[in-house]
C-alpha cells in the first residue's frame, strides 16, 4: 500500500510539471493558434471551438506533444485536421455552398475590409489542404519544410498544393472588390527604373 502511495505522489509531481509546461505553451501560442483556426474556418466561434479542442487534445497527449521536435507544429497539425474535419462535416450537412456562406457579414470598418472579406471568402472556397498550405506559407511565413512538417505531408505536396491554392484564390478574386482595388492601385505604383508594365 505504501509503494502505491509513493507512486501516486511521484505521478502527481510529474503531471504538475507537465501542467506548468502546458500552461506556458498555452500562454505563448493560444492567440496564434486561434488566428490560424480562424483563417481555416472563417468564423470566430468555429475557430474558438477548434482551438479549444486542439489544445484539449494537446493536453491529453502532452508528453508526446512536448517531446516532439516542434511542439507548435504538432499542435498546428491538430488545428488543421480539426478545421478540415469541421469543414467536411458542414459541407455534408448543408450540401450547398451558398447556404454555408449566406450568413457571413459584409460589414466593413476600414478601407481594406472589402479586400479582407473577399480574401476570406475566397480562402473558404478552396479545399482544406490547399487552404492550410496557403495560410501557413503566406500568412505565417513558414518554409515549405516547416509547412510539410506541420501538416504531416511531403514538401512536394506543399509546393503543389500552395501553387494550386494560389491559382484558385486568384480565380476566386477575379472580378472581386479586392481585384478591382489591386488593378486601381497598380496604376498608381511607380515602376522600377527600366521596368515595363
Amino acid at each position: 500500500m505504501r509503494e502505491e502511495d509513493d507512486g501516486s505522489a511521484a505521478a502527481g509531481r510529474i503531471r504538475g510539471g507537465d501542467r506548468a509546461a502546458f500552461d506556458a505553451f498555452f500562454a505563448a501560442h493560444y492567440r496564434e493558434l486561434a488566428r490560424f483556426a480562424y483563417l481555416l474556418t472563417g468564423e470566430h466561434h468555429a475557430a474558438d471551438d477548434v482551438t479549444a479542442e486542439a489544445l484539449a487534445e494537446a493536453w491529453k497527449n502532452w508528453p508526446r506533444v512536448a517531446g516532439a521536435d516542434r511542439p507548435l507544429a504538432y499542435v498546428r497539425r491538430i488545428v488543421a485536421n480539426l478545421a478540415a474535419d469541421r469543414t467536411a462535416r458542414l459541407v455534408r450537412e448543408r450540401r450547398n455552398w451558398r447556404l454555408w456562406s449566406a450568413g457571413r457579414s459584409e460589414h466593413a470598418d476600414s478601407p481594406d475590409a472589402d479586400a479582407a472579406v473577399d480574401l476570406g471568402r475566397a480562402l473558404l472556397r478552396i479545399p482544406a489542404r490547399k487552404r492550410a498550405c496557403v495560410v501557413l506559407r503566406y500568412y505565417y511565413g513558414l518554409s515549405e519544410q516547416e509547412t510539410a512538417a506541420t501538416l504531416g505531408i511531403a514538401v512536394g505536396t506543399v509546393k503543389s498544393q500552395s501553387a494550386r491554392g494560389l491559382q484558385e484564390l486568384a480565380q476566386q478574386l477575379r472580378g472581386s472588390r479586392a481585384a478591382a482595388a489591386e488593378v486601381r492601385d497598380a496604376g498608381r505604383r511607380p515602376t522600377p527604373e527600366g521596368a515595363t508594365r
